[in-house]
């Protein structure tokens, strides 16, 4: 089957390591476990791009190159007739979850975030399998701060990880990779048993 695994966030070095580049972080890591080539600027699809095979499966990497809140353009003219939504995964940062946690999900909504907006507005449809990085705060004693408001939640996303917080990023990479993996081997539905228990 043909895949595609999408990283979200926007391009140029300014918006390198922030937390809206999350997903193009762990596409990054996934990049290199595979071995895949280096990346190439595809104009057609606005995006970069680099593929390979996994056992039977065609895998197509995407960084998409429109900034965030227009991401679709390139995951939709990359897919064309070839992949079916049910196997584009989008991975993305998630203010709904805390740093250093992860979670499989699959024909969920939005929950507000703009690039996942705009692939499912020009996809048709929300029946796409996303793995959502956390990048919310979290306090001394373990409770999770989500920012609130769209001025503070701009500023926030847009800033770049601390020290503590990269480390906690790098321990869930690897384990992202790990789930990503599953869903091209064993499925989603399974993957989504595996790891979402797991990661929270």
């Amino acid at each position: 089957m043909n895949f595609i695994i999408v990283g979200l966030g926007n391009p140029g070095e300014e918006y390198q390591d922030t937390k809206h580049n999350a997903g193009r972080m762990v596409l990054e890591a996934l990049r290199k476990k595979l071995e895949f080539s280096d990346w190439e600027n595809r104009k057609e699809f606005t995006a970069r791009y680099t593929a390979g095979n996994v056992g039977d499966n065609k895998i197509t990497l995407l960084e998409p190159e429109t900034f965030m809140n227009l991401s679709g353009k390139s995951v939709v003219k990359c897919a064309g007739e070839n992949v079916v939504p049910e196997n584009i995964i989008v991975v993305h940062d998630d203010l709904d979850l805390p740093i250093g946690k992860f979670r499989i999900s699959f024909d969920r909504g939005n929950g507000g975030h703009k690039g996942v907006l705009s692939i499912e507005t020009l996809l048709k449809t929300r029946r796409f399998v996303r793995v959502r990085v956390g990048v919310s705060p979290v306090s001394f004693l373990g409770m999770m701060k989500k920012p609130k408001g769209a001025d503070v939640v701009e500023k926030f996303v847009l800033s770049k990880f601390g020290t503590s917080d990269t480390k906690k990023l790098l321990s869930v990479i690897e384990d992202c990779i790990s789930a990503i993996e599953d869903v091209l081997k064993d499925g989603r539905d399974t993957a989504m048993g595996k790891w979402n228990g797991k990661s929270l």
